[in-house]
């Protein structure tokens, strides 16, 4: 028993951990930076801003926009939202703390919006 633990305990952990690094660099959009900032727009009560970016792929690729959200107390900053085929960012504050961008709605401590995944 002693044996099977001591191969399977390793090969679980080598699982484990290119999990991870798949999920990092193929499906989180917290990694993305911004590149060209198209405008900021702020909440109704000041604790958050909103930035959108538009980002360039390159030649062989489309438009994106990216935008994140910051705590403007603590000033900790956030991607909530990344769409592909897309040149602009139409942000729109519906209370403190929930935002519709292009017609989606989301609420900025708790919600993202990644094209992939939709």
């Amino acid at each position: 028993m002693k044996k099977f633990l001591k191969v399977i305990i390793p090969i679980l952990i080598v699982i484990a951990v290119g999990a991870y690094a798949i999920n990092w660099a193929f499906f989180d959009i917290q990694r993305i930076d911004g590149q060209e900032l198209l405008h900021e727009v702020v909440s109704p009560d000041g604790k958050y801003t909103v930035s959108a970016y538009l980002n360039n792929g390159g030649a062989t690729t489309d438009y994106a926009v990216l935008c994140s959200v910051k705590n403007n107390d603590t000033d900790k900053e956030k991607n909530i939202y990344w769409n592909y085929h897309c040149t602009e960012a139409v942000i729109e504050w519906n209370n403190e703390d929930t935002v519709t961008i292009n017609g989606i709605k989301l609420n900025v401590t708790t919600d993202t919006y990644d094209y992939r995944n939709d």
